[in-house]
Order: C-alpha cells, then structure tokens, then sequence
C-alpha cells in the first residue's frame, strides 16, 4: 500500500507517514505505533486479508480441528486477579501472583492438545508470549496438563482447569505450578461454552 493510503486511513498526512519510515521522526509513542498496526490491518481486511493470513499461517499452525476452542488477545494488559473474578475461579496456588499483567487467553481441549499435538506445536500455538492464560478444558485431575507445561518448558501468567468432574487438583500438578511459580486456579462454570462466555467478556 502507499504512503498515500495509509496516512488517509491514519488521519494525518503523508509526509507523516515518510518520516517514520525513513527515520527523520524519532520512534512513535505507543498509541501511534497501535494505530499504524491498526490500520494497516483493515486496509488489508478491506482488500481481501491476504496478508493478515498469511501472518495467521506463520503464526498459528494447523491444528486438528477442536484443538483450540478460544483464543484472544486483550486491548490492554489486565490483572490475572481480574480475570479469576469474572470467570469466579477458585484460587488452588498462587493468590500472592494474581496482580501479573496477562495480555491475553487460549482455551485449549487438554486431551486433545497433549494427544494430537507435538511439543513444538504446543509452543507455537501457545502464543507470542508467555503473560498470558492457559485454559485447560475436560481436566480430570490437572496433572497432564502441568506435565506437559513442565516438559514444553513453557511458564503461562496463569493456569485455569476446567472439568465437569474436577474437584480438587493432583498434588504433582499442584507441586509443578508452585515450583513454576504459575498461578492455578480452577474454573466451577457449568460448561465450557459458559466458561468461553465469562473469557470474552474480560478485556
């Protein structure tokens, strides 16, 4: 796209939109770096989103099909605390580290993922960075899928379990999220669909 284009979409003019490519303005304060990266993806959007898939194809692998049942970035860096209240988690490990910054969420079906998905997958769709939630759904005890964060060498800003027969979580899954120092918390929703819908209304 041009130089044109984008500054229309911004608002400003183009001589703005040179001056940040060539280095004659010093770097963008974040709401204009948010704002640039905005419109570059509509203006994409409106043509097609060729590029916002390919990114997407980079990215997120090919997953077998229900692996992932939610994924979301927040628009803001939210309180772990936060968002245990708005799903009404039960704090199982780590209420002293529920002030974190989580920058987003995916729920993932934790039997399919630790089946079906090799451990480089498992990092990749796991996203960009760590400060965020992993949701685990059809948890039983909550040892498999602290094993598999144990043995991917991942550290997630919080773990949430999720299962219609969950009472209480294996001590080994207990014990690695204390020596992660990862926050566990289990989700009481009646269904998962339920619990998504509490998920989405965060951030």
């Amino acid at each position: 796209m041009s130089q044109v284009e984008l500054a229309s979409h911004m608002g400003v003019s183009p001589s703005v939109v040179s001056d940040y490519e060539s280095g004659r303005r010093p770097f963008p304060r974040v709401d204009t770096v948010q704002k640039i990266v905005q419109s570059l993806l509509e203006i994409d959007l409106g043509k097609g989103g060729k590029i916002v898939r390919s990114l997407r194809r980079l990215m997120i692998p090919e997953m077998p099909a229900g692996v992932i049942l939610d994924m979301k970035e927040f628009s803001a860096p939210l309180r772990a605390r936060t968002l245990v209240e708005e799903i009404g988690g039960e704090v199982v490990f780590g209420e002293h580290l529920l002030d974190r910054q989580l920058f987003g969420y995916t729920v993932i079906d934790s039997v399919r993922a630790i089946v079906e998905l090799s451990r480089d997958d498992f990092i990749r769709f796991y996203g960009l960075t760590s400060e965020r939630a992993l949701v685990f759904t059809r948890v039983a005890l909550g040892r498999s899928p602290f094993v598999a964060i144990k043995v991917g060498g991942i550290n997630p800003g919080i773990v949430v379990l999720h299962g219609e027969e969950l009472q209480r979580v294996d001590e080994l899954g207990r014990r690695i999220a204390e020596s992660e120092n990862i926050p566990l918390v289990i989700a009481r929703a009646a269904t998962v669909d339920d619990l998504v819908k509490s998920l989405r209304r965060v951030g």
